[in-house]
């Protein structure tokens, strides 16, 4: 009786031994990473301001960065158009809009606050769309100097305020991040009008290649211009406003293909500003 006990003992340890050694090794917990930061958006390129602190205005890129072209695109409406709107005139250019998707041509929009106001679906998908940037071409576009087209006047002490109430449209339409570049109405500016737009910490973008689009009925001759104006860094000036610039799409579109083939690279005004040594 003693001997068999002490079997029924030997074979309990013995399984419990083949059972210890059988048994799989408990796994180390995996230690999960630290979550790291969302890195912080890059700011777009500004330039300095320059002697006495006026606001610098920017008209081309390097000419010797290789061949990179921007074709920029004023989005006009005034403040007081909003009743010839409603009675239907077109102040926008989807197709135009479209056609650039289309080519796949990088563009910046120089957009007035009321234009947003009227459009807030086409100026939160134009701005949206990594394809294009938004920037400011004033709230009102109204001239900042006396004499400009016929265009009515912002008050100097007013000039800063109309700037900013344009980022605030944009803001309320739904575009996230429009620039800090912006374009004077009219192209019309002087030291007074840089000198109010200091605070405000804009870069002024004009251009050296006038697209002569506005009113024009001729989109070949349009296109002509523009082909025979680009150079290396050029910004070229067009409109996104059909009833002003009704041959700007049918122009952009034998624009573009002619432009690659000479070997030009379609750019953003801020690549251009941040290749000629933009602040970032």
């Amino acid at each position: 009786m003693i001997i068999r006990v002490r079997q029924v003992a030997a074979v309990c340890a013995l399984g419990a031994a083949l059972t210890a050694c059988t048994a799989a090794p408990e796994a180390p917990r995996a230690t999960r990473p630290a979550p790291s930061a969302p890195a912080a958006p890059s700011r777009p390129p500004t330039l300095a301001p320059g002697p006495a602190g006026l606001t610098t205005v920017f008209k081309n890129g390097p000419r010797t960065h290789g061949r990179t072209v921007a074709l920029t695109f004023d989005a006009d409406m005034t403040a007081d158009q909003g009743p010839r709107a409603a009675a239907g005139e077109h102040f926008d250019n989807p197709r135009l809009i479209a056609a650039l998707r289309a080519l796949k041509v990088p563009a910046t929009v120089f957009m007035t606050g009321r234009w947003a106001e009227e459009y807030p679906t086409q100026a939160r998908s134009i701005g949206r769309d990594p394809l294009f940037e938004v920037a400011n071409h004033s709230y009102s576009h109204y001239a900042f100097t006396g004499d400009c087209y016929g265009l009515p006047t912002v008050p100097r002490d007013r000039m800063r305020a109309d700037v900013e109430h344009a980022y605030t449209a944009f803001r309320k339409a739904g575009v996230p991040d429009a620039r800090p570049y912006f374009r004077f109405p009219g192209g019309c500016y002087d030291r007074e009008a840089l000198k109010a737009l200091t605070p405000a910490g804009v870069t002024v973008v004009q251009w050296d290649v006038v697209s002569g689009d506005a009113f024009a009925t001729d989109a070949d001759a349009v296109a002509r211009q523009v082909l025979d104006g680009v150079r290396p860094g050029s910004v070229v000036v067009m409109h996104c406003t059909r009833s002003a610039a009704p041959t700007t799409e049918r122009a952009v579109r034998t624009i573009v293909p002619e432009l690659r083939a000479k070997g030009y690279r379609f750019v953003k005004v801020s690549e251009l500003i941040g290749a000629g040594g933009g602040r970032h």
